[in-house]
């Protein structure tokens, strides 16, 4: 019997699962697939950002069929690739035997698109034939590893660039990595025992009672104090909605969103509150149950927009040019030369957000019903 190390299914510590599963040994094993073109991709960055990256994998895999792809993240993004099988090894940054691993392993292709002084140190000691994006020289500098990787770092550094870019993030990463940009999707997959779960709760809430599904995401990253939306503008646009019996709303949130959520039942006790306690996965689960998602610039945008749902994003501090829409996304942008500041904190008054009028955005949901009743 020849033990065949190098498939991709070889765990190294115990069976691989079609052994386990009908007690194939590799001589006789239909599954057998050698590790080819190896390659990985190193992304460390927000939780949204991390899941619309990667539309790399489509890509990827587009341009080299057989390749080997093991992605290395943070703790707070593995969730996002349970089921994905596009993706052969994940791996995590803050277990210490990922850096053992990895002074080991060596690639064909490393892909690194942060400009992150967290990151590039693990993509420049990584042995790879080559490498796209961004690594850390020795006086501790970020620098390009390839030129396709000089415009996002001139980005990063002027003001003045990033204001006036009108690429999508999307592009960028996929001319970093020099692939085909095709607008591939973002890439999240539901488990069946998930699809239940969500059935259950929509079943449970006789939502069924409604033609349309609204799902309003109030709360977003605390990292810029004007991705979130006021809260009298979503009182407001409740008000207005409540108007059509046709839409059941729905409240989502984290655990930072608990008490404006609280107040929002409180005004409208008949809103469906999908919870702010969520697990990631149970989270996800739920907001496929949405016709139309309001939301901020994050994570949830991101994984509506995998979940090919409609969506009526709020922007304020962050680029709206590097969104990319694919054809799901209404942006609704507020009249203001200081937009894209990326500023932490605001005292402009008013503020970005402030321009926002409820109207703006009814109208918005309005032209996404008119959508989503086409496809029914």
């Amino acid at each position: 019997m020849i033990l065949k190390t190098d498939c991709r299914y070889f765990p190294g510590d115990r069976p691989c699962r079609f052994n386990k599963q009908s007690g194939t040994m590799c001589d006789d094993c239909g599954e057998y697939s050698p590790v080819g073109f190896k390659i990985i991709i190193i992304k460390l960055d927000a939780p949204g950002d991390v899941l619309r990256t990667t539309s790399l994998l489509p890509s990827l895999k587009h341009q080299f069929p057989n390749c080997h792809i093991t992605w290395v993240t943070k703790n707070n993004s593995r969730d996002f690739f349970f089921h994905n099988e596009l993706v052969d090894n994940l791996l995590i940054f803050e277990n210490p035997e990922t850096l053992h691993r990895l002074m080991v392993e060596d690639f064909d292709l490393l892909i690194h698109p942060d400009a992150s002084p967290v990151s590039a140190p693990l993509a420049s000691i990584i042995m790879a034939k080559e490498k796209k994006g961004f690594g850390m020289n020795s006086f501790g500098k970020i620098y390009s590893f390839n030129p396709e990787a000089d415009e996002w770092l001139e980005m990063g550094a002027f003001d003045q660039y990033k204001k006036r870019n009108t690429k999508t993030y999307q592009q960028i990463i996929h001319e970093i990595a020099g692939l085909e940009y095709r607008k591939s999707p973002i890439q999240l997959y539901l488990s069946l025992d998930e699809i239940k779960f969500k059935n259950k709760f929509f079943s449970e809430k006789n939502l069924g009672r409604y033609r349309f599904l609204v799902g309003l995401n109030t709360g977003a990253s605390s990292r810029w104090q004007y991705k979130k939306w006021r809260l009298d503008g979503y009182i407001d646009l409740i008000k207005m909605m409540k108007q059509n019996p046709e839409i059941g709303i729905l409240l989502y949130g984290g655990p930072e969103e608990e008490e404006r959520n609280k107040t929002l039942l409180h005004h409208y006790p008949d809103l469906i509150d999908t919870g702010t306690r969520n697990s990631t996965r149970d989270f996800l689960s739920l907001l496929d149950m949405t016709d139309i998602l309001v939301t901020g610039d994050t994570m949830a945008l991101h994984a509506a927009t995998a979940l090919k749902k409609r969506i009526v994003c709020l922007f304020g501090p962050t680029s709206f040019n590097e969104i990319e829409d694919y054809e799901l996304v209404h942006k609704i942008i507020p009249q203001m030369d200081c937009l894209v500041c990326y500023k932490q904190k605001c005292d402009f008054n008013p503020s970005c957000m402030d321009m926002i009028s409820p109207e703006m955005v009814y109208d918005a949901i309005n032209q996404s019903i008119i959508e989503v009743a086409a496809l029914k």
